[in-house]
């Protein structure tokens, strides 16, 4: 009997500690390499948002960075006016690929850009915070683009302006959200960040973010480190076109779940 109520007792917690969870469902889509009036990438992305419309409990899209193809500033309105269809928020990563301020799309133009195409959309600067159900979301730019290229450089200024968010929120469930990955399976002599040991002294003094979320390598790793689940996902390009699902869930006294999952986009759809 007295087994019984102490078996009790423990389910009845563990249901409080779950009905107590904070609980987030979110899409991440990479590299998506748009290009107005290129008829198959027009068509992918369409497709996708149609693919992500369908799904139930996103709370959002992030798009993280090689939006479109080249630093064209006639691809983006076109990409913006294809990702406006989203039932949901959508938030946007600048990469390597977006930008090229010789060229006449600097950073800051790229975010204006956006911005003129999608009165919703409210950020001015490429580092940025948002919130979603009780999660920090802190998205940071390692992008150069003065003289762009494969190698990711998160500069001093941004490790500073990271550290006071990380301070900020220390009490709080923090996702970073970038487009350069820090840790991965192999490091690629072409594809990776200059002096990211800085980056990742300074992660390792905090003990509340849960993943690190990016693409670039175009392709499918997954990599735990001190309590850090570093995701880096496939380019939207792969054959056949996917994005990735990620699912956050936290309860007091448990570690962080982090489950993730590959969606196909059905190219039959017209």
């Amino acid at each position: 009997m007295i087994k019984n109520i102490i078996l009790t007792v423990v389910a009845l917690l563990f249901l409080q500690s779950i009905v107590l969870a904070d609980a987030i469902k979110f899409v991440q889509v990479a590299d998506s390499h748009f290009k107005n009036k290129d008829e198959y990438r027009e068509q992918v992305l369409t497709n996708t948002v149609k693919s992500i419309n369908k799904e139930k409990n996103i709370s959002f899209v992030v798009f993280t960075g090689d939006n479109i193809d080249s630093p064209h500033a006639e691809y983006l309105p076109e990409f913006v006016k294809i990702i406006n269809k989203l039932n949901v928020p959508y938030y946007i990563v600048i990469g390597n690929h977006d930008v090229f301020k010789n060229n006449g799309l600097s950073k800051t133009q790229y975010l204006e850009i956006v911005r003129d195409n999608n009165c919703f959309y409210r950020y001015k600067e490429p580092n940025y915070v948002f919130k979603e159900n009780g999660f920090v979301f802190i998205v940071v730019d390692g992008t150069k683009e003065i003289i762009p290229g494969s190698i990711g450089y998160y500069k001093q200024d941004t490790l500073d302006w990271l550290e006071k968010q990380l301070k900020k929120y220390k009490k709080s469930k923090v996702v970073i959200i970038q487009h350069f990955p820090l840790i991965t399976l192999k490091e690629s002599k072409t594809h990776y960040v200059y002096q990211k040991e800085k980056y990742i002294e300074l992660l390792d003094k905090y003990d509340n973010i849960i993943s690190v979320i990016a693409g670039h390598l175009h392709n499918n790793q997954e990599v735990m480190r001190n309590g850090v689940y570093h995701i880096t996902s496939p380019t939207l390009l792969s054959e056949p076109p996917v994005y990735k699902i990620i699912s956050i869930t936290t309860a007091k006294g448990f570690s962080p779940m982090v489950y993730t999952e590959l969606k196909e986009v059905d190219m039959t759809e017209k």
